[in-house]
């Protein structure tokens, strides 16, 4: 399904209410600014994959467009639910982060994001992107192996926190990780790819897009040749050490890119790769934390995701 006519689609607006962002108001004002222009419908999503399963049943049913008030948690149930259909994906960003909807320009404050999907819409700003696929799910920006999965695991065990501390939590708990939660005494896993291997990464992130986060109003960029419309990027640390990584610290909020070095391993434009551990480790899509595993296989995905995106962009 094609959408011929931009004047007025079908749009799906999927909200998930307990996002960082998300108040009532924000919520009936972006559906009151939606209906302005198009025949709009308001889902909730209750409980963990219910936004994939909502997409889902959207673009069975014809729906033009999913638009979601949510974090990246929510975008990415969603986007699983909308790969390989003709129904588009919209961000709204309402989490403490926002990496995807800032990633491809979007404001982050909701409201004025939600003018810009509104202009998208009308200049037909709607577009065909690539996705990585690992462990029968896809992944918008990133898919991180071991250390920052730790982290993630650690804030959300604070999730009642989250809402309110953001950043602050993050920074606390990778602080915390590193010193407690994370052993840094030996390599962790393999990463072995066409183009190459490496069999002694501390921790591993394979990225679809960049930045790999935000801080505040910082980027934090590991590969500036990640992209919606290229392979993946792998970036895999060979030392967890102190001076490392404050080097590498330092240099991130510098904003100098990552290089190859005895520290840092990087590949681009990669079609599949594979990570296995010496022993299981943990992992998280999208900020999603996801458990421990043995091994990752990853595909990227060209083409899969009909994405609406600032017409700047």
């Amino acid at each position: 399904m094609e959408i011929s006519d931009t004047s007025c689609v079908r749009i799906l607006l999927l909200v998930n209410e307990s996002a960082s962002s998300v108040t009532a108001r924000t919520r009936v004002l972006i559906q009151a600014a939606l209906a302005e222009h198009h025949d709009v419908e308001l889902a909730m999503t209750s409980r963990r994959g219910h936004a994939s399963r909502l997409a889902r049943g959207a673009a069975a049913t014809g729906t033009d467009v999913v638009a979601v008030l949510g974090g990246d948690g929510t975008l990415n149930e969603a986007a699983n639910g909308l790969a390989g259909t003709e129904c588009a994906l919209a961000p709204l960003p309402g989490g403490s982060t926002n990496v995807f909807a800032r990633t491809i320009g979007l404001a982050d404050d909701p409201r004025e994001a939600t003018t810009q999907i509104i202009e998208a819409l009308a200049g037909g700003s709607i577009e065909p992107v690539g996705l990585g696929e690992v462990a029968g799910r896809y992944f918008l920006f990133h898919c991180g192996s071991g250390f920052d999965a730790a982290v993630v695991q650690q804030v959300e065990r604070r999730a009642a926190l989250k809402r309110y501390a953001g950043h602050p939590l993050f920074l606390w708990a990778g602080i915390n990780t590193w010193l407690r939660h994370y052993d840094r005494s030996k390599a962790r896993m393999k990463v072995e790819h066409s183009l190459g291997s490496v069999d002694d990464s501390y921790f591993t992130i394979v990225l679809n897009t960049d930045p790999y986060t935000y801080l505040g109003s910082r980027p934090l960029s590991l590969a500036t040749a990640a992209g919606l419309n290229n392979g993946l990027s792998v970036v895999a640390l060979r030392s967890m050490s102190l001076a490392t990584m404050a080097r590498l610290l330092r240099e991130l909020f510098q904003g100098k890119p990552l290089e190859n070095s005895d520290d840092v391993y990087i590949a681009h434009d990669i079609d599949s790769l594979k990570i296995t551990g010496y022993k299981p480790f943990p992992y998280q899509l999208d900020g999603d934390y996801l458990g421990q595993v043995a091994q990752l296989d990853f595909k990227w995905r060209p083409d899969v995701l009909r994405l609406v995106k600032p017409a700047h962009r």
